[in-house]
């Protein structure tokens, strides 16, 4: 079956496909990617999905065993490449979403075009953002992007997501599905039209969705998509689908035979980890993971001279695992970026019961930001965007991170060390 969009794709990207082992059934035992977790944050919450750090046992997408930044990413890509000849792909697709994280997924893909010209580069998102940055990934030569689209009909959608963040405010139900829906079509179109090959998934929900997809699949095909992913659900323990049943193959299979009447249907997808290395059937990520290279102490940022004062919300002390909202008690560390001492605890009262209510005390809000002067940075697992823009004018910077504490704080200098570069950079160039 013909393609609907290769009359706008070049014959370079054509060429560069047969050697992407997610979009060339040929290629997927042959050729290998690798997925670089620089992207935790997400804008959607799925009902399907629990994002999960450090769960080595579990391949599913969300799941990774160390966020990176993009320094950090690039390292790990000549490392990775150094040992697997036949990498031709680096995919971006999480933990959280992609463009979700945008600023460190561009400087990701520019530091490892500066190291590798000829990698494929793609990209993984739920289309939020499309819109906003649907031109900068044209430009930056990114030929490859999947979607993740589950539903056409926002009464549909609006049992799937339970929530999109967009814009710095939180909409639910069927308000939030239309946000989702006009910008994923809206991006999707764009991408096709300016020669990049948009990939779709979509995950089958018994009950919910499986009856619809037909009708996705038919109005992707109409905006050129390049081929459909059906996948089954995986009930992940902790999402609000966790007791739903699993969809089996046989049931994924049939409705993939129905819809390749319309378009080509991805047959070898492995619902990969967000870290995922090597073949498609031969992850290879936890040999690769970052503490297990020797050199890796050497690459971390030398920050001698100065003393970093790091505010960290956890629950029990061991992993970087609070909401900055939910805190009643903030961990101060003081080091030099390899080195850290906690020095003491800072107690605060709480502002945030929930969603609902996470804006609804500015003055409690307040408070824990001055109780928090003295400190470059604070190191969370989440923060609302009114928090975050009211430490940067402490001039103390956010950081968010789901990992262990150690490794946080190593990662919160790497991004102050990323951070005052910038500013030495902007005041070279007045």
């Amino acid at each position: 079956m013909g393609n609907p969009c290769s009359g706008n794709v070049s014959n370079a990207t054509l060429e560069k496909t047969k050697k992407h082992p997610c979009y060339s059934a040929d290629a997927h035992n042959k050729y290998a990617r690798m997925h670089l977790p620089v992207a935790p944050g997400c804008n959607v919450q799925c009902n399907y999905c629990n994002r999960k750090f450090d769960c080595v046992n579990e391949s599913r997408p969300g799941v990774t065993s160390e966020v990176l930044t993009p320094d950090l990413a690039a390292e790990k890509f000549a490392w990775v490449k150094s040992k697997i000849k036949e990498l031709t792909v680096i995919g971006i697709a999480g933990p959280g979403d992609a463009l979700g994280n945008w600023e460190s997924t561009k400087a990701t893909i520019e530091k490892i075009r500066e190291l590798d010209k000829d990698v494929t580069f793609c990209l993984s998102t739920n289309g939020l953002m499309l819109p906003d940055y649907a031109e900068q990934i044209v430009a930056l030569g990114v030929h490859h992007v999947t979607v993740t689209m589950n539903a056409l009909d926002p009464e549909i959608s609006a049992k799937i997501y339970k929530f999109v963040s967009y814009k710095g405010k939180n909409y639910a139900g069927i308000e939030g599905a239309e946000i989702l829906l006009k910008n994923q079509l809206a991006g999707i179109e764009y991408l096709t039209s300016h020669g990049v090959l948009v990939k779709i998934n979509i995950v089958m929900i018994k009950g919910i969705n499986d009856h619809h997809i037909p009708d996705v699949v038919k109005k992707v095909k109409d905006l050129g998509v390049f081929v459909t992913n059906i996948m089954p659900l995986i009930p992940a323990p902790g999402s609000a689908f966790e007791d739903f049943p699993q969809t089996s193959m046989k049931e994924i299979n049939d409705l993939r035979n129905i819809c390749q009447l319309e378009i080509e249907q991805m047959r070898h997808c492995q619902q990969c980890r967000a870290d995922a290395i090597g073949l498609l059937g031969e992850d290879r990520s936890q040999e690769f993971r970052m503490c297990n290279r020797p050199s890796l102490e050497s690459t971390l940022p030398k920050l001698t001279e100065k003393q970093y004062k790091i505010a960290v919300t956890s629950k029990y002390g061991k992993l970087v695992d609070q909401h900055f909202g939910h805190a009643t008690k903030f961990l101060i560390y003081q080091g030099d970026g390899t080195n850290f001492e906690k020095i003491e605890n800072r107690l605060v009262n709480k502002f945030c019961a929930g969603v609902e209510e996470c804006d609804s005390d500015e003055g409690k809000r307040d408070m824990v930001i001055d109780a928090l002067q003295g400190c470059d940075a604070v190191l969370t697992m989440r923060i609302g965007q009114y928090a975050k823009d009211k430490l940067q004018e402490k001039e103390i910077y956010s950081v968010t991170h789901c990992d262990t504490i150690e490794n946080g704080l190593q990662y919160a200098v790497s991004q102050l060390s990323i951070l005052n570069n910038r500013k030495q950079k902007r005041q070279q160039e007045m």
